[in-house]
C-alpha cells in the first residue's frame, strides 16, 4: 500500500511538473512572439483563470521565466515582461554570435550525417511554412534549426550555453517582419549548406552573419541600429560578401 501511495505521489509529481513547464512554454512563446509585451504585467490570478489552472504553476513558470530573464519581478510592480536594454541586446549579439560561429564551424567539421538529415529536414518545413503563408510556426521551427546544429557541433557544453541563451534572447531572435523571415531561411540554407560541404571557415562566417544580422534589424525595428554596428565591430565581422570563398 505503502509503495502504491508512493507511486500515486510520483505520478502527481510528474503531471505538476508537466503542468509548470507546459505553462512556462505558453508564456515563453507569448513573449517571443509579441503577444505579451516588455513591461506588461503578468498577474498569477488572471493567468491561473485563462489557462484554468491553480496558480501553484503560475507562479513556478514565473519564477523559471524569471531565471532566464524573460520576466522581471518586483516588490512594487510585481512580475512584468523584461525588456532588453541596448547594452544588454548588444552583449547578447556579441557573444551568441561567436558562439553560432564555432559551433558551425565544429559542425562541419565532424559532419554526421544523421544529424544533419535532421537539420536538412527542419529547414525544409521551415521553407514549406513560408511557401505556404503558415508562418506562425515559424518561431519554433527557427528554434529547432538551431538546436539542431548545436548537436551537430557534438560539443555538450557549448550546446547548452547556447541553449541558455537561446532562451534569454527569444524577444530578439524571433522576428514577425515577412521580409527578415525570409532571408533568415536563405541564411540558414547558406550556413547548412556549408556545414555539409565540410567548409569550416564558411560555415562560420555565415553564422556569425546571420546572428549579428538579425540583431541589427531588431535594433533598426527598436531604432537603436547604432547598438547593432557596435556589436558588429566587437565580434570582428566583415562584410559577409567579402569574406566568403566562392
Amino acid at each position: 500500500m505503502a509503495r502504491d501511495s508512493r507511486t500515486a505521489g510520483k505520478r502527481l509529481g510528474e503531471q505538476h511538473d508537466s503542468l509548470h513547464n507546459l505553462i512556462y512554454q505558453e508564456i515563453r512563446s507569448a513573449i517571443a512572439d509579441g503577444r505579451l509585451k516588455p513591461g506588461e504585467r503578468l498577474v498569477e490570478e488572471r493567468l491561473a483563470e485563462e489557462y484554468g489552472v491553480s496558480r501553484n504553476p503560475i507562479r513556478e513558470a514565473i519564477r523559471a521565466l524569471h531565471a532566464d530573464g524573460l520576466v522581471d519581478v518586483s516588490s512594487r510592480r510585481g512580475a512584468h515582461v523584461a525588456g532588453l536594454a541596448p547594452d544588454t541586446v548588444r552583449e547578447i549579439i556579441e557573444i551568441r554570435a561567436l558562439l553560432e560561429s564555432h559551433n558551425a564551424r565544429l559542425a562541419a567539421r565532424n559532419r554526421n550525417a544523421v544529424l544533419l538529415k535532421n537539420a536538412e529536414a527542419i529547414l525544409t518545413r521551415g521553407r514549406t511554412a513560408l511557401t505556404s503563408g503558415r508562418r506562425r510556426g515559424l518561431r519554433e521551427l527557427n528554434e529547432q534549426f538551431h538546436r539542431a546544429l548545436a548537436e551537430a557541433g557534438r560539443n555538450q557544453l557549448l550546446s547548452d550555453m547556447l541553449e541558455s541563451l537561446r532562451t534569454r534572447s527569444a524577444l530578439l531572435f524571433s522576428p514577425d517582419d515577412p521580409a527578415r523571415q525570409e532571408v533568415s531561411w536563405q541564411e540558414h540554407a547558406g550556413i547548412l549548406q556549408a556545414i555539409v560541404d565540410g567548409d569550416e571557415e564558411l560555415a562560420a562566417k555565415r553564422a556569425m552573419a546571420h546572428v549579428l544580422g538579425a540583431g541589427e534589424a531588431h535594433l533598426q525595428s527598436t531604432g537603436a541600429a547604432a547598438t547593432a554596428a557596435g556589436a558588429r565591430d566587437s565580434a570582428g565581422e566583415l562584410p559577409q560578401k567579402k569574406q566568403e570563398r566562392r
